[in-house]
């Protein structure tokens, strides 16, 4: 089957961590990039990208090889009170319909949107390995998700192919998780995190651009798949990982009062996002023979430490 051209793509939350490394690379093999933004005026995206905003969005879409869509506000920057949760909501589900409308309204319909998602799909678990056979699971994440990922599958009724890459942790040198993880285990103050069972599944950012941009080309991929390196860990084993790597101690903290900790500080947010997880493996991914260039926790950690 023969790869599908991107010559002319959109990129809806362009200018976030992922977002912003997907560009650069669309850039770097000579695709023309239009990034979708709420505030054209003042978004920094990488150079020779164009900026436009939603307004008159069916006449940027008309024609085009593939939408990718990475807008949401992120999940950890904040407490999740109820306003907070009706924000994470309304800004990954309403984009995600505003797309879908907008294709609707297109005489010449994009070949491929690429909605992302999240491994939160799946809710906690416990050690057992979790596949794109997975159900989906219970909680606020979980509900998010299905809500999200409902918002885009009316596409493919219009002909367009639905990509629904779930995406794990992404471990980059400048932004996201792993700066914040690695924070408290510089000072000497890491530790694990409740039990530090939980699964932690992640992927490298240069993996995920890659894995984003073969699932956009090839016609194989389709529906949801796991954006997550082979080898999750549990929190415990990464902390333990990171604390070897930057030549740090840890604190034997009780598991009780780092959980105690993290919900009075945090509330439901340290809850899902710190103190449960799953062990989130690509099975979609490596069934297509896709090659991670970072498949275990420590190859990440080498490079981006």
């Amino acid at each position: 089957m023969a790869e599908q051209p991107l010559n002319r793509v959109v990129v809806a939350g362009g200018t976030g961590l992922v977002g912003r490394a997907l560009v650069k690379a669309l850039l770097a093999q000579g695709s023309q990039v239009t990034v979708l933004t709420r505030h054209p005026g003042s978004a920094v995206v990488p150079t020779g990208a164009r900026v436009r905003g939603w307004i008159g969005l069916a006449k940027e879409l008309e024609g085009l090889d593939a939408v990718f869509n990475l807008a949401g506000e992120g999940l950890a920057d904040r407490r999740w009170t109820q306003g907070r949760r009706a924000l994470l909501r309304a800004s990954r589900v309403g984009p995600t319909e505003e797309i879908v409308e907008a294709l609707r309204a297109c005489a010449q319909r994009p070949a491929v949107l690429v909605n992302a998602s999240a491994i939160g799909y799946y809710g906690p678990g416990d050690d057992s390995p979790v596949s794109e056979l997975n159900p989906a699971g219970k909680g606020f994440l979980a509900d998010l998700c299905q809500a999200w990922e409902g918002a885009a599958l009316p596409a493919r009724d219009l002909g367009v192919r639905v990509l629904l890459p779930r995406l794990g942790v992404v471990l980059a040198r400048d932004g996201g998780a792993l700066p914040k993880m690695a924070r408290p285990v510089r000072l000497g103050l890491g530790s694990r995190l409740g039990h530090g069972r939980q699964g932690l599944s992640w992927i490298h950012l240069q993996d995920l651009v890659a894995l984003l941009l073969a699932a956009a080309r090839n016609p194989a991929w389709g529906g949801p798949f796991n954006a997550t390196a082979p080898e999750p860990v549990s929190q415990a084993a990464f902390v333990r990982l990171l604390a070897r790597r930057l030549h740090r101690p840890l604190l034997p903290l009780p598991g009780w009062l780092s959980s105690i900790s993290l919900r009075l500080l945090l509330g439901d947010l340290g809850r899902e996002l710190l103190l449960e997880g799953a062990y989130v493996h690509p099975g979609k991914a490596e069934g297509l023979d896709f090659p991670f260039r970072f498949p275990t926790p420590e190859a990440a950690l080498d490079d981006l430490l």
